[in-house]
């Protein structure tokens, strides 16, 4: 993937909370949920990453459903919690102050974040038209982050919490889970394809999709995995339309989206399938406790989006089976 060089970076909405991922004050008066890319890992277990992910997946069965609407996949408690209305509280040092221009985007990988979150802004207000709101952040951290859905760890993943519309993104995942632990791809799209199937959580909110997922119910046709292979299917729809975003002043953000960035996406998406992860974690899999699809599903929900790049194609909530 390369970007314009000529764009302009918005960093308004990028944040960083460093190591400590205390981001204000206040507490959060409920027991909320956030949606994760695949590992739904206990917050509280001192374990390795595939005993989390082993837990994890047992565990699902008993976490209750979200007050804030949707699933409470993470399993995060009300605690200290970030308010995206007080952005000047957050411990964001000067992580993406140099992030100024594509040119910036195509050398370092922190602009490159943010002109991808750019990017997905810029489609998806395109796309929802009226229907659009930004979300309030993209948080990265190390260690640990406090949300208005609760406390995570490294444990959790990615994430997307509804209760502050904000994506909460550990920078040690990709190399020390998805490529260590699970065999996934090693490549700048990798993380683009994870920071596209979040915001499709946020587009999943936005359309009242997320709102409908009241059970923990779980298998290859249950609701949990239809709103995970939607955001899947999302993230095909942004990079098929990506080199036709553009920043404030219409510039294209993106020149080119390769066969290669797909085919990376495509391969991180198999990675983090319930059905892979089972297989690397317990050496066996176990179809009924399935809550975000299988490597196959997820990637052909991804190329749904890919090619066909409609929201009428990627509603999973109206197929038959998915």
């Amino acid at each position: 993937m390369r970007f314009n060089p000529r764009a302009r970076l918005d960093t308004s909405r990028v944040r960083d909370a460093g190591g400590g991922g205390r981001t204000s004050l206040g507490r959060a008066g409920s027991r909320r949920g956030g949606v994760g890319l695949g590992l739904l890992a206990s917050v509280f277990l001192r374990v390795g990453w595939k005993g989390r992910i082993a837990i994890a997946l047992a565990a699902v069965l008993l976490l209750t459903v979200a007050t804030c609407g949707g699933p409470d996949l993470l399993g995060l408690r009300g605690q200290t919690a970030y308010s995206p209305g007080r952005m000047a509280d957050a411990d964001t040092g000067d992580r993406y102050a140099h992030c100024r221009t594509g040119a910036d985007a195509n050398a370092d990988p922190d602009c490159a974040r943010v002109a991808v979150e750019n990017s997905l802004t810029d489609y998806w207000a395109d796309e929802l038209g009226g229907d659009f709101r930004p979300i309030s952040s993209l948080t990265t951290f190390t260690g640990g982050v406090t949300t208005q859905c609760g406390t995570a760890t490294t444990a959790v993943g990615p994430f997307y919490c509804p209760a502050d519309l904000g994506i909460y993104l550990d920078t040690t995942f990709f190399d020390d889970v998805l490529e260590r632990e699970l065999g996934g791809p090693d490549g700048g799209f990798v993380e683009f394809y994870v920071l596209a199937h979040e915001y499709g959580h946020h587009v999943s909110n936005l359309l009242g999709y997320l709102g409908r997922v009241r059970s923990q119910d779980t298998g290859p046709q249950s609701q949990t995995t239809r709103l995970e292979l939607q955001a899947d299917c999302y993230a095909g729809m942004w990079a098929h339309h990506a080199t036709t975003t553009e920043d404030a002043s219409g510039q294209p953000l993106v020149l080119d989206l390769t066969r290669r960035d797909v085919d990376l996406a495509l391969e991180a998406a198999a990675a983090v399938g319930d059905d892979h992860i089972q297989q690397q974690t317990r050496g066996q899999t176990n179809p009924e406790t399935w809550n975000h699809g299988s490597s196959a599903q997820r990637m052909r929900w991804f190329t749904v989006g890919y090619e066909q790049g409609s929201l009428r194609a990627c509603d999973t909530f109206a197929a038959d089976r998915v």
